[in-house]
């Protein structure tokens, strides 16, 4: 089954006329945003949200807080006196999330049911807000295919562990698909933001989304596991010779929900590690974490340069 993309849509002009593509949001008295703690009837979404223009999700609560510390010095942004960071979703206990002026910094944990449910709140918010124009990132680590540990890698498209480029989920027991393509301009733009004197790489390719770090991404590693070295090398590099540049577990999911809602988006990913080289993660703690700040530097990036800010 094909989306028909009766999809919410906040940049779109015929919301003017007709509020939201799926009909049933406008019969609610109160949409409660419920994994996000937010909802349309005892808070003003348009007055706390309108100026937003850059929502980031990353995997990691921890990363994300730190993401919205560095966003904040970056853009100049000065909190009231007295006041600090808050987590705007603390009380719904599933997600933590930054507004920082411009700048949504939001974790959306792991895999794609998780990132799906912080997706369609995310989107819904952006509607209700009256947002114009938003554009999102994911920031997240990976396994690279071919590239060595701490480059960076800028999906252009994503494909399921079928290796089909489509998100898939059963809905009222049939397969619903959705097209996984990403926008090809901020993909260009993204990787045309490196520097001379940076101390890693930034490439791009297709990503591969898993349901599982395991099995799903080849490992030999896990509690279980039914094949040989040589099947998964095999598969690897069946991988690398269809352009996948990277292995993680959100992008068919990112890539379907902000296609179908109509949003500019993009996902910048640092390899932990080459898997054509081995499973396991075993770099050092604080190299890791070095690493991890890289999509946030590029990110940052793009959002100074769109805000004018040097």
């Amino acid at each position: 089954m094909k989306c028909k993309c009766a999809c919410l849509n906040p940049n779109s002009d015929e919301n003017e006329e007709n509020p939201t593509k799926n009909q049933h949001l406008s019969k609610l008295k109160n949409d409660y945003l419920y994994h996000i703690a937010l909802d349309t009837e005892t808070m003003n979404l348009v007055d706390a949200f309108a100026d937003t223009k850059f929502v980031c999700m990353g995997g990691s609560p921890t990363r994300m807080y730190a993401f919205a510390k560095l966003i904040m010095q970056e853009i100049g942004y000065h909190l009231p006196f007295g006041t600090k960071l808050l987590d705007i979703s603390e009380k719904a206990d599933r997600f933590a999330m930054y507004k920082v002026g411009p700048v949504i910094s939001v974790s959306h944990g792991m895999g794609c049911p998780s990132i799906g449910i912080l997706l369609n709140e995310l989107i819904k918010l952006m509607y209700y807000a009256k947002c114009k124009n938003p554009v999102f990132f994911r920031l997240g680590t990976c396994g690279g295919i071919g590239h060595k540990a701490g480059t960076l890698i800028v999906s252009e498209d994503a494909c399921n562990g079928l290796l089909k480029k489509e998100y898939s989920i059963p809905v009222l027991g049939k397969v619903l698909n959705r097209p996984t393509e990403l926008d090809k301009q901020l993909c260009d733009e993204l990787k045309s933001l490196s520097q001379a004197d940076d101390d890693f790489q930034i490439v791009s390719g297709t990503t591969m989304c898993t349901d599982d770090f395991y099995e799903g991404q080849a490992r030999l590693d896990g509690a279980f596991c039914n094949y040989t070295e040589e099947d998964k090398m095999n598969f690897l590099k069946l991988l690398q010779s269809k352009g996948v540049s990277n292995i993680e577990m959100e992008a068919t999911t990112f890539a379907a929900f902000t296609q179908a809602a109509g949003i500019k988006a993009g996902i910048i990913c640092v390899a932990l590690l080459n898997r054509l080289e081995g499973d396991q993660i075993s770099t050092p703690k604080d190299v890791l974490t070095e690493w991890q700040i890289r999509p946030q530097i590029l990110v940052t990036r793009y959002i100074k340069k769109n805000l004018e800010i040097k």
